[in-house]
């Protein structure tokens, strides 16, 4: 592409539609079906990746939550990338963003196991251990998406001869 981002324009339903006024009931017809349904089919398969990687490799109760860690830091790398590959690289289908973003990568990465394992090791007397947790989460997560949002940008520039 020439740089330029693609915005898709997915309209939402409005929210104030009063059902006694019959010009506003057609509104309710336009629905999002095709965006929930997107996201949900992603979602499922983002959390069965996510449960995968859990039973993989299954954290004992006061150890250190290292899968959710994997599995957040992998999916924030992987935000980034998407990212950059659509809105730089390629244009896509309006749909393409939802069902990866929102759906697959928000269904495999985990801010609720994240919170719910940092609250075991509070639970079980391991609260430095659960400020690392949460400290080291946060970060490499940041620095995920910074990583392969900057290289694959960094790519796309030099593929484009810039």
């Amino acid at each position: 592409m020439d740089g330029t981002r693609s915005q898709a324009v997915v309209k939402p339903t409005d929210s104030d539609v009063d059902l006694h006024i019959p010009a506003q009931r057609p509104e309710l017809r336009r629905g999002p079906v095709p965006l929930l349904a997107v996201i949900a089919a992603g979602g499922a398969m983002g959390a069965c990746a996510r449960y995968g990687a859990s039973l993989l490799w299954p954290t004992p109760a006061d150890a250190f939550p290292w899968t959710t860690l994997l599995v957040n830091t992998t999916g924030c790398a992987a935000i980034g990338l998407l990212m950059v590959m659509i809105t730089e690289v390629r244009a896509v289908h309006p749909l393409v963003r939802p069902f990866l973003g929102t759906g697959v990568l928000g269904g495999y990465t985990t801010f609720s196991t994240y919170a719910v394992d940092a609250g075991r090791l509070v639970d079980g007397r391991r609260a430095g251990m659960a400020l690392a947790y949460l400290a080291l989460t946060t970060a490499l997560a940041l620095s995920a998406v910074w990583v392969t949002d900057t290289a694959g940008r960094s790519l796309v520039e030099r593929w484009n001869g810039r």
